[in-house]
């Protein structure tokens, strides 16, 4: 990939250098550059760095102090045109085309352009969108429906009429559509409860490896616009995450509980069952969550309270070994107290003769 600064700025919608700049072969942290790298930086005191770097191209803020180095362009939020060019450097899908090893129902409706792997299995009525990728080893199960321009990598697994939508991503091993966890015990035993709802996940989702997304007992399991799903994440049946939730691995929501709008949930979080936690809350790593959260909260701790007083408590118990002698020390001298004071009341006043 070859990508010349002229387009680069056309991209940005600035004008071009003057002169003109090398074109740029990929993309690099700073120390990291080669030759037709192009980087970024955020802070005003880099110019060090950058005489010290290969990099072809250097964006730097509005602001950046003169003298400006001759490879660096100003721009308004430098990470941002970064990445929105970086973009430009994505490795194309390892596979095109359909290969004849995928096994594909007769009946599965696919749109134009789209890419199946081999060993990909799309069972009867599946409805796969233009433009979209399908990885080696993925199993599409029955009905499931599949938007436009998504990316579903290696040994994913749909179930059942699951529905994605446009432009998500999915990446290996990630189990969706399982069964969820419901049981009734019967008096001898754990009875299943059929599970016959769904998962929908909205546009513009991406789940990372290993997600697990259950099934609803019945309705749908929600995934909302927007949301971003990390590594080792579990959500239950019939939760419903709002639009643009953020959730950190191995965090993990009980079922039917309801997560509002842009949300975050940081690592290894525990939410229990039918809670609603409120618009933009946010949950600390390894926080416990056993009550509804407030919109705008933010709590942590286990169980999960708000972080002021979370942080109060935890500084309280770093004074416990202190505040134990503390106690001991008064406890001995109460008890050398009431030892004289049984002497004096043993031995009567002395004040008072015989």
């Amino acid at each position: 990939m070859i990508l010349s600064c002229a387009d680069l700025c056309r991209q940005l919608d600035l004008p071009p250098p003057t002169p003109p700049l090398p074109d740029l072969t990929g993309v690099a942290t700073l120390a990291a550059a080669a030759p037709g790298d192009l980087c970024f930086v955020e802070a005003l005191d880099q110019h060090g760095a950058i005489a010290a770097s290969a990099a072809a191209v250097v964006l730097a803020p509005l602001d950046f102090p003169e003298p400006i180095p001759r490879n660096v362009i100003r721009v308004p939020k430098p990470r941002e045109a970064f990445f929105t060019i970086a973009e430009r450097f994505l490795p194309p899908p390892d596979y095109s085309g359909i290969h004849p090893d995928a096994s594909i129902d007769p009946t599965a409706a696919l749109g134009s352009q789209v890419t199946i792997a081999p060993g990909a299995v799309l069972a009867a009525g599946v409805s796969l969108g233009d433009g979209s990728v399908i990885g080696p080893g993925v199993y599409l199960g029955p009905c499931v429906e599949v938007g436009r321009h998504c990316v579903i990598h290696a040994n994913v697994t749909v179930q059942r009429d699951t529905r994605i939508g446009d432009r998500c991503i999915i990446h290996s091993g990630a189990r969706i559509g399982g069964d969820g966890f419901g049981y009734q015990w019967d008096g001898s035993g754990h009875r299943k409860v059929p599970q016959l709802g769904r998962v929908v996940i909205e546009d513009d989702c991406e789940l990372g490896s290993n997600v697990c997304v259950d099934r609803a007992t019945l309705g749908a399991t929600t995934v909302g616009r927007g949301s971003k799903i990390d590594n080792l994440v579990q959500i239950a049946h019939n939760v419903r995450l709002g639009e643009h939730v953020i959730m950190v691995a191995q965090s993990g929501i009980a079922g039917s509980t309801r997560i509002g709008t842009g949300c975050i949930i940081a690592g290894q979080a525990a939410i229990s069952d039918h809670l609603r936690i409120g618009d933009g809350a946010r949950v600390g790593g390894q926080a416990g969550v056993t009550n509804d959260v407030a919109p705008g909260a933010a709590v942590n701790g286990t169980p999960a309270r708000a972080v002021g007083r979370n942080l109060r408590e935890q500084a309280a118990l770093g004074r416990l070994p202190t505040l134990l002698k503390q106690v001991k020390r008064q406890q001995q001298l109460i008890a050398t107290l009431e030892s004289r004071l049984a002497q004096l009341e043993g031995s009567g006043d002395p004040e008072k003769g015989g």
